[in-house]
């Protein structure tokens, strides 16, 4: 059952997840009097999991995008990050999705989108196993036997972290490539989200400097996500 969930989730997961978006305007209680509180919550948590992300791609990037709407992998990777866990892209997206939801400042927000993209990613994760098992077998088996799925929570494998970085070459342009509408999109909602509790709250001031502040990071984000793709569809940046 959920590998059939997460085969469909995978095949749609670009038009679904998008509408999750939405779950940003839940009336609830507040998480914090001030939304801007809960914003910097947020994005301190949203920052970690880009950061896993970045590191991840950043290290050695898997490239396991689906070909036809299906789960499809060229060849089973096991270093950079995926030494440590098997879905650190998951992971960061997760932990993005909570930022995000705190920065919501709702804590009906919080309660719904949590579980509901939890269970999305596990149902995923389910339907990419079942077709990695398939496709390498034993090596597979070997390396979820050698690797938590999620959180790398033992000493030994925080041990290794160390020698992973010391031994990787970090590409840097990959990440700029690979990554730059990711941030945008989660710093824009973020940004969105906030500002729209300080006008709900009746607090709108646009000579505020609190105001100012989050629509020069959406200005910011936008230069920099439209710098990223012209050097990107110029060619002047490469994922190396």
């Amino acid at each position: 059952m959920m590998i059939t969930i997460g085969n469909f989730l995978f095949r749609y997961r670009n038009a679904l997840f998008p509408l999750t978006a939405l779950l940003l305007l839940l009336p609830g209680a507040a998480l914090f009097a001030d939304p801007l509180h809960a914003a910097l919550l947020g994005a301190l948590v949203a920052s970690c999991g880009q950061l896993v992300r970045a590191l991840t791609i950043g290290l050695d990037y898997i490239v396991r995008g689906g070909r036809e709407g299906k789960v499809y992998a060229d060849g089973l990777v096991i270093t950079g990050i995926y030494r440590h866990t098997r879905n650190p892209m998951y992971v960061g997206n997760i932990t993005i999705a909570i930022g995000v939801a705190l920065a919501s400042n709702s804590w009906s927000t919080v309660c719904v989108t949590v579980p509901l993209v939890c269970f999305a990613y596990v149902a995923i994760v389910a339907a990419e196993e079942n077709y990695l098992r398939g496709k390498f077998g034993p090596a597979y088996e070997d390396y979820c036997r050698e690797v938590p799925r999620w959180l790398p929570l033992s000493f030994g494998n925080w041990g290794k972290l160390w020698s992973t970085f010391q031994r990787t070459t970090f590409h840097w342009r990959r990440v700029i490539v690979k990554e730059y509408g990711t941030p945008a999109g989660w710093i824009a909602a973020l940004c969105g989200v906030t500002l729209y509790n300080v006008w709900s709250n009746g607090n709108w001031n646009v000579h505020d400097v609190r105001v100012q502040g989050l629509l020069g990071v959406v200005a910011a984000t936008f230069g920099l996500w439209l710098l990223a793709r012209i050097l990107k569809k110029t060619k002047v940046l490469r994922a190396d």
